[in-house]
């Protein structure tokens, strides 16, 4: 988009500011706005059955999110949850269909978006079909370090708080199977985990695993 464009959508934009933990929106609630995530991680919930929530996606920043409209729903079909303090940028909904039509690349960023995640649920379902638990951990911590990692002394740190139990929520592991395996990848010096944070100490070792 040019500059210009770019101011265009700008004006039309209401900034805010969520502090960790905050909901931006809730599943099944009416899809009224769509926000670009400036600054910070979001972290994305799905309800189960039993009705308790799931993280099944984490958000970086410069992408879109909520974009309900981009796949024809007039609902959230997740919720978007600040797993940092983040800066987000929001527009209503209304303004969906002006912008697609109106820049190119507003589009052309959109189909990207949707692409990339839909890619990421596949390999994931792919690893939960053909990987053993240990594969499907380490590729996780691969996967969130590349997309999320932030650079620190010593190895690479997953940019936003993530519990054992959530990553064994994303690998379809148990709690107690997550827990044994970043216990000994710590003692080989491959991973390290400090109130909450997990930092990859080793990548190469740690693609050894995935593999």
């Amino acid at each position: 988009m040019t500059t210009a464009q770019i101011k265009d959508v700008l004006a039309l934009a209401t900034a805010r500011l969520a502090p960790a933990g905050e909901y931006i929106f809730d599943e099944g609630a009416e899809a009224a706005s769509f926000h670009l995530l400036l600054d910070g991680h979001i972290q994305v919930e799905r309800l189960n059955a039993e009705g308790d929530r799931v993280i099944s996606l984490h958000i970086p920043p410069g992408q879109l999110f909520g974009i309900a409209k981009a796949l024809g729903r007039t609902t959230y079909p997740a919720s978007a949850v600040a797993a940092v303090d983040c800066v987000v940028l929001s527009w209503p909904m209304s303004q969906w269909s002006e912008f697609a039509d109106r820049y190119d690349g507003f589009a052309t960023e959109t189909y990207s978006v949707i692409g990339a995640r839909m890619a990421e649920m596949h390999n994931r379902i792919m690893e939960l079909a053909t990987q053993r638990v240990e594969q499907r951990i380490a590729c996780a911590l691969l996967r969130l370090s590349e997309k999320h990692g932030r650079q620190v002394e010593g190895g690479t740190e997953i940019a936003f708080p993530i519990t054992r139990k959530v990553l064994s929520e994303m690998t379809g592991s148990t709690l107690h199977t997550v827990s044994r395996l970043l216990s000994a990848w710590e003692r080989d010096e491959i991973v390290k985990s400090k109130r909450k944070h997990i930092f990859v100490l080793d990548p190469s070792r740690l693609e050894q695993l995935a593999q």
